[in-house]
């Protein structure tokens, strides 16, 4: 069987890392695993060629919301956040949902953080929305979003209508008004929270969606002043566990294995060219 992840650019992903040493340690070994490069124009073409040898795909941007209309079926989840990162094919339909959110919720528990009584996300984009319906699942019925230009926040709001939520829009200059929280997620690109980690740091728990370089300015001024700090990483893992049980059909994912390639990758980018 074959699985790919798809996007635009791809060559940095390390999701063929985990799911390979995720076959690795089911025993699927002839199960295979790549990186596509893809954009919008060209993904109707190549998810309409696949053929029945394949057992699904892993999407990131700018492919999450563009997959939709080419799905069978669409997980509530995905409508509701407006996007999918994953598509599951199944009895010769294609099945679209959203692991993002699982692995948010996951990345949270494992670092032992308590549900947040409130929260606020740092930028508007696909990931801000899977950060609110993971609030959601949390049991916050709102969270305030800062970003740069409200204007572009229409998106993020409308998931948070669907989902029921409250959602008021501030903008980076007035971020100490929204910090009287005990959760904030940053979904903004590394070094982009730079010049505000002072600020979030007197925040007790930070999410910081990036994972390499690691740790970010604002991981490690959080990390300095006592803050619990969770990273990228273990979201990118957690979502990739629910998309293997997904595409194999297995529940006895090699969650340590999967964990131990991803980190091993990072660590040999990170490492100084010989």
């Amino acid at each position: 069987m074959k699985a790919a992840v798809l996007g635009s650019p791809i060559v940095h992903s390390l999701s063929p890392y985990l799911h390979r040493a995720a076959y690795e340690g089911l025993g699927l070994y002839d199960w295979r695993y790549e990186a596509i490069e893809c954009d919008e124009e060209r993904l109707p073409g190549l998810i309409g060629g696949l053929g029945p040898g394949w057992a699904g795909l892993s999407l990131t941007m700018p492919l999450k919301r563009a997959v939709l209309p080419l799905l069978d079926t669409v997980s509530d989840l995905a409508v509701k956040v407006g996007g999918a990162n994953t598509v599951v094919f199944r009895d010769g339909a294609r099945h679209g949902d959203n692991t993002d959110v699982y692995g948010i919720v996951q990345a949270l528990a494992e670092a032992g953080a308590p549900p947040p009584r409130a929260a606020t996300i740092l930028g508007g984009g696909a990931t801000a929305a899977s950060a609110l319906a993971a609030l959601r699942e949390l049991g916050l019925t709102g969270a305030t979003l800062v970003v740069r230009d409200p204007a572009r926040a229409g998106e993020t709001a409308e998931v948070a209508e669907r989902l029921g939520m409250s959602l008021p829009v501030q903008t980076f200059d007035k971020l100490d008004t929204a910090l009287d929280v005990d959760l904030v997620v940053s979904t903004l690109p590394s070094g982009a929270a730079d010049g505000f980690a002072g600020l979030v740091a007197r925040v007790p728990v930070v999410f910081d969606v990036v994972y390499s370089p690691w740790p970010t300015h604002l991981a490690a001024t959080v990390a300095a002043r006592g803050g619990v700090v969770i990273g990228g990483f273990p979201m990118l893992l957690h979502q990739a566990v629910r998309q293997v049980e997904m595409m194999t059909g297995r529940t006895d994912v090699p969650v340590e294995a999967m964990r131990a390639a991803g980190k091993a990758e990072i660590v040999r980018r990170a490492a100084p060219e010989n």
